[in-house]
């Protein structure tokens, strides 16, 4: 848990530190994004698409991951912390 916190904190590090630098440039989202093609608006429909997308997905699946999970957990041999 602690690697997973500690990479998570970096990476918002460094987006800060980047994003202050290109900033100081005066380079926005929207100049970056119209470089490519795209605007913010279609950027978020985009995004809209995926998570429409996904989330029937990922439930779907947990259908049959999470009670395979249960059943391994419960038949687990117990660690011993002694």
């Amino acid at each position: 848990m602690y690697q997973l916190l500690s990479t998570i904190f970096k990476l918002c590090f460094f987006s800060l530190l980047l994003g202050a630098g290109l900033s100081f440039f005066n380079i926005s989202a929207a100049d970056l994004l119209a470089q490519v093609g795209l605007t913010p608006e279609r950027m978020w429909e985009l995004t809209q698409m995926a998570i429409d997308w996904a989330i029937p997905n990922i439930m779907l699946g947990s259908l049959i991951v999470v009670p395979i999970w249960i059943v391994i957990y419960l038949f687990r041999p117990p660690s011993g912390g002694n």
